[in-house]
């Protein structure tokens, strides 16, 4: 099994949830070692809020068994558009763009939906920048772009829509896509008998994210070339 470390939190008011948990102050640098330098821009759910130690979030996981140096700014409600001015003059791609990654994770979009509805052209029009810009400074990374995680069995109409300008965006500069990542937790919601789901019924338990880590460990393996 492999392992993770935490994430921050979902921060919306939307379909009823509440996020209160602060915005803190990004990591800068990644972890030791002699490995291939592995970026995950990403928000709570590549943070890993919920989980009860760092190294149980599903990034950690997977750095860890491939002896990764795992450089993991991303940040609490974290958006294309939300919060993306909370932290100073350098914004996350700028932080993991100075890191010169040899391979980058992109798991954004989650929290879009939130702000959809007075934000969709925004949102849209940043999630082509931000993958432009990071192919343009990143030449020689390879960019995973993964598809948006979800946290509900309720699926807002601006998911669906959301994913596909993601998918768009990262056909267009050539990175590989990882779908399905919005149903991982499909069955093990809040509430559910059998759930996955921290104490706060926004974030993965460390049980969600082992699963996580499971099924990203299993799409990695079905990448051309395989990672």
């Amino acid at each position: 099994m492999r392992r993770l470390r935490s994430l921050a939190s979902v921060a919306a008011l939307s379909l009823g949830l509440t996020a209160c948990t602060p915005i803190p102050v990004p990591d800068t640098s990644a972890t030791p070692g002699s490995g291939p330098v592995v970026a995950f821009y990403g928000d709570s759910y590549t943070l890993g809020t919920g989980a009860s130690d760092p190294s149980l979030r599903w990034s950690s996981i997977i750095s860890t068994d491939r002896g990764w140096r795992e450089f993991n700014p991303s940040v609490n409600g974290l958006g294309f558009v939300n919060h993306r001015t909370d932290f100073g003059a350098d914004d996350l791609p700028e932080l993991v763009i100075a890191q010169e990654p040899d391979i980058l994770f992109v798991t954004m979009g989650l929290n879009d939906n939130f702000s959809y509805g007075s934000r969709a052209e925004l949102i849209h029009e940043t999630i082509t920048a931000d993958l432009t810009r990071l192919r343009d400074a990143l030449p020689a990374a390879r960019i995973i772009v993964v598809e948006p995680f979800w946290y509900t069995e309720t699926r807002p109409e601006s998911l669906a829509t959301i994913i596909g300008w993601v998918e768009r965006a990262a056909g267009e500069i050539g990175a590989d896509w990882i779908p399905d990542a919005s149903h991982w937790l499909d069955g093990h919601y809040a509430g559910s008998a059998d759930s996955w789901m921290a104490s706060d019924g926004l974030h993965p338990s460390d049980r969600g994210y082992a699963h996580m880590a499971e099924q990203m460990d299993a799409a990695l393996a079905r990448l051309d070339p395989p990672l």
